[in-house]
């Protein structure tokens, strides 16, 4: 859940940062670029000044009109000179009074001809547009108008170079970018911090649901931290665990005392049955009947017992070569399996330690090779195979017979179910139960899969790291 919430959350705390950084960062060339307009415009009343003295003297027809024009010249090329920025002041045909470097002339389009308009017109020119610093070959043209008794005669231009403003834009930009990048890393550390408080109740309460599920009934939640409304939640969680445990613990003693209390008297009738049949005939059919069923039901008495006392018994897990214990299982039934005139070969890995309660897990092959066995006709053969995948060792059991359908498998392992075509085989249906009950207590499980071209596969999985106990 964290690897969705935490992108989420940095994706919006990131579209929070950027929507504040980029006015920020507009704004702030916008005010470095005025502030060089507004030096601009103040050097151009300085020499829109000095512009009217030589208009003045020209119009009086004074004979130092060419001294005045010389010293406007001087001062302009010192200006040049020392900032970099061209200056010059023009008639209205677009003749120069004076101007640095001497070359230089207005644009005969574009923003530079518009500025000049606007100064003939006896405004200022409007701010130019803004210059970012990816443009390097931009430059700033300000015009202003020469006024004298009222009229233009005159516009001073200043064409000014960018370089310097782009490095400060620059400059300020990055600073912005070091902000934005150190309010990024805090608000991240405040998202993990914060996923983590609201994620960890519910991570908790996930491994107690699963620790259930699995088996593990006294798995817990601790009712601490988290926001209240998740707190509440483990609390009833705690409630509803402590429910189920104690309904299924009354349904476990109710099974182990209803099996325990019906063996005396099922034992008592068949020695009854047994002292009648001393007065029958010898070979009578419906006491030998009678004795099948006998024995029948208190074979399924004693797996009920087996089975309320696995789901109930704590697993005693530790570090079991299971390579070792699956060929000791192996060898144990190839005398039963050479009997039957079945082949019972074992494979894999010989050498594979995996954590698991050795007795449960004994007891599981015993019941996974015996179901297989008797199955499997004769001539055929069972494979007991160790295999290793990613955390997990495999135990699989796979034989030759009939197999079941895809209905079937969806049943298998279900508390007294027998598939309708093997009914006449001897058992009672809760071999693979009380299995799937020993391995479960341990972290392991049992599951089922047809083995073409005919049979049943079935795999006995336990982790190979040591089991998390909530």
């Amino acid at each position: 859940m964290r690897a969705r919430l935490l992108p989420l959350l940095v994706v919006l705390m990131a579209g929070t940062l950027l929507a504040l950084g980029f006015p920020l960062a507009v704004s702030l060339a916008a005010g470095q670029q005025q502030r060089v307009v507004v030096d601009r415009i103040d050097d151009s009343a300085r020499f829109a000044a000095l512009a009217q003295f030589v208009i003045d003297a020209e119009g009086a027809g004074s004979s130092g009109a060419d001294e005045r024009i010389a010293t406007l010249q001087h001062e302009l090329a010192r200006y040049q000179d020392v900032y970099g920025i061209r200056v010059g002041i023009f008639y209205r045909d677009d003749n120069a009074m004076a101007r640095a470097p001497g070359w230089w002339q207005l644009p005969e389009s574009g923003e530079g001809r518009e500025a000049f308009k606007e100064a003939l017109a006896g405004r200022r020119s409007h701010d130019p547009g803004q210059v970012w610093p990816w443009q390097t070959d931009a430059r700033l043209l300000v015009a202003s108008p020469v006024v004298l008794d009222g009229d233009v005669v005159a516009v001073v231009a200043t064409e000014s170079p960018t370089d310097q403003m782009r490095g400060r834009i620059l400059r300020g930009w990055l600073l912005i970018a070091s902000g934005l990048a150190a309010a990024m890393l805090v608000a991240f550390g405040a998202a993990l911090r914060l996923t983590s408080w609201v994620l960890k109740p519910v991570q908790t309460l996930d491994a107690a649901a699963h620790g259930i599920a699995t088996g593990r009934m006294n798995s817990r939640v601790a009712a601490a931290g988290g926001p209240p409304e998740l707190q509440r939640l483990a609390r009833s969680f705690n409630e509803m665990a402590d429910n189920v445990e104690e309904v299924l613990e009354q349904q476990r003693a109710f099974v182990a005392d209803a099996s325990h209390q019906l063996r005396n008297p099922l034992a008592a009738l068949l020695l009854r049955i047994e002292l009648l049949a001393l007065e029958l005939p010898e070979g009578n059919e419906e006491i030998a009947s009678v004795r099948t069923e006998g024995k029948r039901l208190t074979q399924v008495l004693d797996d009920l017992l087996d089975l309320a006392l696995a789901e109930h018994a704590s697993a005693e897990i530790s570090l079991t070569d299971i390579g070792a214990l699956t060929a000791e299982r192996v060898a144990a039934w190839s005398p039963y399996a050479e009997e039957k005139g079945v082949r019972l070969i074992g494979t894999g890995r010989s050498a594979v330690t995996g954590w698991a309660d050795p007795i449960a897990l004994s007891s599981a092959l015993d019941a996974v090779i015996d179901n297989a066995l008797k199955f499997t006709p004769e001539g055929e053969e069972v494979e007991v195979s160790v295999s290793v995948r990613e955390r997990t060792v495999r135990v699989a059991v796979a034989d030759r017979g009939p197999g079941l359908t895809e209905d079937e498998l969806l049943r298998i392992g279900d508390r007294f179910w027998r598939s309708g075509r093997h009914q006449n085989v001897k058992g009672s249906g809760l071999g693979l139960s009380i299995s799937r009950a020993l391995l479960a207590a341990g972290g392991g499980s049992l599951s089922y899969e047809t083995n073409p071209p005919h049979g049943l596969r079935v795999t006995v999985t336990v982790p190979r790291t040591a089991p998390h106990t909530p």
